[in-house]
């Protein structure tokens, strides 16, 4: 490993489901109560295309040094001491409180390279958190949700800033041995052929199959190079209907499966030819796009269906009137069995992936916007014209943009898909989810006014 990270914070504020998504699977427990974590453990991470390791701490407390917590607090400063940089997490939901001043303080003193995480920022509830952590004197706050994987590319671009020449080595390296690994999840029903298609991607039987449902119950991974393309694919339980699960071992499969959704980059939904976009299709393509991940549908076991001119064309339009929460996701008709369509699916992903982080040029996208906007004006509420500024993407890995406008509230879900529908099609960003988030622009004169009063 090429440098060392220490991720420090008052308890409870997300510290080790953000070592968790860094690493890459569910290592460190995670609950609701605070201090739940008490040692130092360490694991081999990965953002972006940087390597690194990354130490999770037990919660900062103020106590003695005999007591627990202050042992626990002396694990965590013997974890700064020996990290190369330090995540500085607090909760944004909650704001600055006396704790995070007192441990930011330590970690100035300690001269380390830090990076300060507004965790907790999904939705808009953790604004004023935001702006409050700007007072703990530790730089830019970075925005995150590490419970719904948004903001990774801001907080590898920070981590690029305070140790630049240890994140360039760490660069060199890994192009030395090649591109990094594409994380894909294969999912669906039980028996649509998640492991025979595993297996003949792989060319051997690495994966136990069997027409029985249910074979399956671990997420297994497997690594494949495909055109000097490095994957790294993980098959899982089917998922059934919840009325069906009754088996504890499966309800266990099943979370095993959602974590491989939550870890993934690129999610496979395989579905089987004969029954195609079923209901419990439908819910798991609405479990993907919550995700955020990048998707494609494959419609296995295509050998045995009796071909008519226009078949693939249709089941694109089924997928259109069945899938609405995913527009145009790109679509490929496979056999497991043959290997019949492989190459088209593998393309398919990298494609899919190359869509999912994608990063629009500001000016190419205000000029679309401007466009969007005069070509169908939002509509006036209560008799109030609205107005909308402008737009900038706030992330990647899904695209997700903000526009700036006065009473974001009052703007009709309508309009928002509208916009959001317009910037897929602009900006050719088929099947991945899209995020679009409206935001009032602040008053530059409400503080003059509160000063008034």
């Amino acid at each position: 490993m090429s440098f060392t990270v220490a991720i420090v914070g008052r308890p409870n504020v997300g510290k080790s489901t953000l070592f968790n998504r860094l690493v890459g699977r569910r290592v460190a427990l995670v609950d609701d109560r605070p201090g739940v974590t008490r040692d130092r453990r360490e694991g081999e991470a990965r953002l972006g295309d940087l390597d690194f390791t990354v130490i999770d701490t037990a919660g900062f407390e103020q106590a003695g040094a005999e007591t627990l917590p202050g042992r626990m607090r002396a694990q965590t400063e013997m974890a700064i001491e020996q990290a190369d940089a330090v995540f500085f997490v607090m909760d944004a939901r909650a704001g600055v409180l006396p704790d995070d001043r007192a441990f930011a303080a330590l970690v100035r003193k300690s001269g380390k390279p830090a990076v300060l995480i507004v965790n907790k920022m999904e939705g808009k509830a953790g604004e004023s958190g935001r702006l409050e952590a700007y007072a703990l004197g530790l730089g830019e706050p970075i925005p995150l949700s590490a419970e719904h994987n948004e903001g990774l590319p801001d907080l590898y671009d920070a981590l690029r800033k305070v140790l630049p020449e240890k994140t360039a080595e760490a660069i060199e390296r890994v192009k030395d041995t090649g591109p990094h690994p594409i994380r894909v999840a294969i999912v669906g029903r039980p028996n649509a052929g998640k492991s025979t298609l595993i297996n003949r991607l792989i060319g051997q039987e690495r994966l136990l199959t069997s027409p029985e449902a249910g074979t399956t119950r671990d997420s297994i991974a497997v690594d494949l190079d495909w055109q000097g393309q490095k994957f790294q694919i993980h098959d899982t339980a089917g998922l059934r209907r919840r009325s069906r699960i009754e088996e504890k071992i499966e309800k266990l499969s099943v979370s095993e499966t959602l974590n491989a959704v939550r870890f993934a980059e690129v999610v496979v939904v395989l579905l089987d030819v004969e029954n195609a976009f079923e209901e419990q299709d439908q819910k798991i393509a609405d479990l993907i796009e919550s995700e955020g991940r990048a998707v494609v549908i494959a419609v296995n076991k295509w050998d045995l269906k009796e071909r008519a001119p226009g078949d693939i064309s249709r089941l694109r339009e089924r997928a259109r009137e069945k899938l609405m929460q995913l527009p145009e996701v790109p679509l490929v008709a496979v056999s497991a069995l043959t290997g019949e369509g492989l190459d088209r699916l593998m393309q398919a992903i990298v494609d899919a992936y190359a869509v999912w982080n994608k990063r629009i040029p500001t000016s190419a996208l205000n000029r679309w916007f401007e466009d969007a906007v005069s070509a169908h004006p939002p509509p006036a509420v209560s008799g109030r014209r609205l107005r909308l500024n402008y737009i900038t993407q706030a992330k990647a890995r899904p695209p997700s943009f903000v526009v700036f406008c006065t009473r974001a509230d009052a703007v009709p879900d309508a309009y928002k898909r509208y916009l959001t529908n317009s910037l897929r099609e602009a900006f050719d960003m088929p099947g991945t989810p899209v995020r679009l988030t409206l935001r009032e622009k602040a008053n530059p004169f409400e503080s003059r006014a509160k000063r008034k009063h």
